[in-house]
């Protein structure tokens, strides 16, 4: 039987030079894609993908971020100007999830 080896969550933006500063600000390095409307921020061995979309485009995107301490990295994102929501506990995860607004996305 075959294994996972990684997950590479897909984001929509609609300004991909603006979803690239809101994740170069907490620390992911970024890079383009050659053939353009797309992009990539990767930290800590994680990679997420950001494609643009039209504007009419309204779909919804959210991603868990399991972490080991979310209080540490929630207060290293807020220095670095990133509008972090407070950890929360929850029941169906079973630790505390980070998430962030899609500022300038």
């Amino acid at each position: 039987m075959g294994s996972l080896k990684r997950i590479a969550p897909i984001f929509a933006v609609r300004d991909l030079n603006a979803a690239m500063a809101h994740y170069e600000r907490p620390g992911f390095a970024t890079r383009v894609y050659d053939g353009g409307g797309y992009g990539f921020a990767t930290r800590d061995g994680i990679e997420i993908h950001l494609g643009v979309v039209p504007v009419q485009d309204q779909r919804v995107n959210g991603a868990y971020r399991f972490v080991d301490d979310a209080d540490a990295l929630a207060e290293e994102w807020r220095s670095a100007g990133v509008e972090v929501h407070s950890p929360q506990d929850t029941e169906w995860v079973g630790m505390r999830v980070l998430s962030s607004t899609r500022t300038g996305m």
